[in-house]
């Protein structure tokens, strides 16, 4: 994808951007944000391109670093958080978008990404300084972004389009969290291929999002795509959109043109958390697009999403399923603008590495094909390239790929240079350790290679085991249920935990039972533990995804009691 493909941004790094809309549009929107913390009604707080630079110039003339050094981002939702992260850019640091201290949860993660990039300084808000200077303890500068005090008066240094713009820590759904090092050229090469793959109009596009900026999907829809194409980005509070869905679709829908993105369980929350009363007064018939992606995709939730909004003019070819990972920036394939495809494959050939259409059997959701980058099925074992139709690990190549993980160079040579002899190009190839398989001429995802499930030589994948699990009963929280395989005497044993609703006539035993007899029928597996834990007892990583190996380590740790049923 060339540097040509997009309408002009003045330059090619982050900052050029900034200064390019700052000269040339500098009272158009550059940012709305939705404060419904402060006004039920989500009072709005629009800064122009101008008052985005001199904000941003404020902050980052703050920052005593030098180029090179790390600067974390600590700030709450909002244009605190945007204009700390480009401060961070402009004084010629790395930015490093992280969360508050106060995330539920996700204190000791916080601590170990701190640890492992070492930051200069912290960028937050006054109101936030104390929390964050107690945790980030001696010798790290914390400095307010909405009350910046100079601490330097030279010129802020080049930046050129190799220079490293910001590590993108990833969820640790399957090991501890890495950083991957993203330059300005990756960042930029990525939303050319997104543009291109999604058929976005800049000249006619505004983007709406919950998704917290710390995240690779939040980061890149919400905050660098209007940067990069002169956009103009709605934002809320993620915990907005959890109390109130319908906020996030009141928004698009104040917007024509449109453009979001989220993960599947937000269309599962919207269908079923949003009264019919509040859907009749949505105006969907606005929204250009909203992607479905990070997570794996339900046909059923797209069903439910595309029959509950129909009245208030949502489209189903107005879903684009798509896949990605923080390695790659974000983007990876997306669908055309078409009904989201749904195939069924036989799932006994499935489990032997096969996808064989079939009447009945795992349902996947296409996830199109690439745009400006190659996609490879692999087999991880021997790095054969697979034919269509074989299960294989996704390999990735193009300019969006990071350049490895940061200071971590073993990890960074087996995961971001792979090779494929005999073929073009022959490397480096990123392995996204995701099982996928190409069905005319789209990409399936099968799920993560370390999340597979093996039981008597057969392969079985999490998400459709939980799928099957999640069925049993109504009481059964959808999007909370985790399989995992554990030791057993002489092959892998498998255990379900799934939260239920707490409902007061719930039959834990027969549901036990349930769910132990639909398991069987549908996989042939005899599961070993069946446990049903309360709401938020099934851990997950900061972007919301199922995070097995850490269900496991809790189950094996005895955190869980002991199984209701055996």
């Amino acid at each position: 994808m060339s540097q040509e493909t997009f309408p002009a941004v003045g330059g090619d790094t982050l900052t050029a951007c900034l200064r390019h809309w700052a000269a040339t549009t500098p009272d158009a929107p550059a940012l709305t944000f939705a404060d419904f913390a402060g006004d039920p009604a989500g009072r709005r707080r629009t800064l122009t391109w101008r008052q985005l630079a001199e904000r941003v110039d404020a902050a980052a003339g703050a920052l005593a670093v030098a180029p090179g050094d790390r600067v974390a981002v600590l700030c709450p939702q909002g244009p605190d958080y945007v204009a700390g992260f480009l401060a961070a850019i402009t004084a010629g640091a790395i930015a490093v978008p992280l969360f508050e201290p106060g995330l539920p949860g996700h204190s000791g993660r916080l601590a170990a990404v701190l640890a492992d990039c070492t930051p200069s300084a912290v960028v937050t808000t006054a109101a936030a300084k104390p929390d964050v200077e107690e945790f980030a303890g001696p010798g790290i500068a914390v400095v307010a972004v909405d009350r910046p005090e100079p601490a330097r008066s030279r010129p802020a240094p080049a930046v050129a389009a190799d220079d490293v713009a910001y590590l993108q820590y990833t969820s640790g759904s399957t090991r501890s969290p890495a950083g991957v090092v993203l330059t300005h050229a990756n960042v930029l090469a990525n939303v050319g291929q997104a543009v291109r793959g999604l058929g976005l109009d800049p000249a006619a596009a505004t983007t709406v999002s919950w998704l917290p900026l710390f995240h690779d999907m939040g980061l890149v829809l919400g905050l660098i795509t209007p940067l990069a194409l002169g956009l103009r980005s709605v934002l809320m509070d993620p915990l907005a959109f959890v109390e109130r869905p319908v906020r996030w679709l009141e928004l698009l829908g104040d917007h024509a043109g449109s453009w979001s993105a989220a993960p599947n369980f937000a269309f599962h929350y919207c269908a079923s958390r949003i009264r019919e009363a509040d859907r009749a007064r949505l105006r969907l018939g606005r929204v250009a697009a909203i992607v479905n992606g990070a997570e794996p995709i339900t046909p059923d939730v797209l069903d439910r999403f595309h029959t509950a909004f129909a009245a208030a003019g949502y489209r189903p070819e107005l879903t684009r399923p798509a896949y990605g990972l923080a390695e790659a920036t974000v983007f990876v394939t997306t669908g055309p603008a078409a009904v989201p495809r749904v195939t069924t494959f036989d799932r006994d050939a499935l489990a032997t590495g096969t996808a064989r259409p079939a009447a009945d059997g795992v349902r996947l959701v296409a996830c199109g094909a690439p745009a400006g980058q190659l996609v490879a099925l692999v087999d991880p074992d021997t790095a054969a390239v697979l034919p269509d139709g074989a299960v294989g690990e996704i390999w990735v190549h193009g300019p969006n790929v990071g350049a490895g993980y940061w200071r971590k160079p073993l990890e960074s040579t087996e995961t971001f240079g792979a090779r494929l002899p005999g073929s073009l190009p022959e490397g480096p190839w990123l392995r996204t350790g995701d099982l996928g398989v190409r069905h005319d001429g789209e990409l399936y995802i099968a799920g993560r290679i370390k999340d597979l499930i093996i039981v008597d030589g057969r392969n079985h994948y999490p998400q459709d085991v939980e799928a099957t699990a999640a069925s049993a009963d109504p009481g059964i929280r959808p999007g909370s249920v985790a399989a995992f395989a554990v030791a057993g005497t002489d092959t892998e044993a498998v255990v379900v935990v799934a939260e239920h609703r707490g409902h007061p006539d719930l039959a834990e035993p027969a549901l036990t039972a349930t769910i132990r007899r639909l398991v069987s029928d549908a996989h042939g597996l005899a599961l070993r533990d069946v446990l049903l834990v309360p709401p938020g007892r099934v851990p997950r990583t900061s972007s919301g995804k199922i995070a097995r190996g850490a269900c496991r380590d809790r189950y094996l740790a005895g955190d869980y009691g002991k199984a209701l049923a055996r």
